[in-house]
């Protein structure tokens, strides 16, 4: 099953003509496309499906749903295999998918 998972977008920037964000699932850190959200703003919570945020939501709604995936051992299935970034083990852009921090990201 495939399902929108909630995060909160900490970074917007532009890369080959695409709006990307850097968004934190519950500690996890994977990047999205906003084109679909270009009113979003960094601190804001979003919806993302299948690599594109697709709606905003407020955060107690965010925050639960995340407990309820964790719960029953869903998040981590549907955030994939990609080497995980945590907020707690180091900078996202040390290593793997952040090595290189684009131009114009935002923090």
């Amino acid at each position: 099953m495939c399902l929108a998972i909630p995060g909160k977008l900490l970074a917007n920037y532009e890369e080959n003509g695409v709006s990307r964000g850097r968004i934190e699932f519950g500690g996890i850190i994977r990047e999205a496309c906003m084109d679909f959200l270009p009113e979003a703003e960094i601190g804001d919570y979003v919806l993302v499906h299948v690599g594109f945020a697709i709606s905003r939501i407020d955060e107690q709604d965010a925050e639960e749903t995340l407990a309820y995936l964790r719960e029953l051992g869903t998040l981590e299935e549907e955030l994939g295999n990609l080497p995980e970034h945590t907020v707690e083990n180091s900078p996202p852009e040390s290593q793997g998918l952040f090595a290189a921090k684009p131009a114009g990201v935002q923090q």
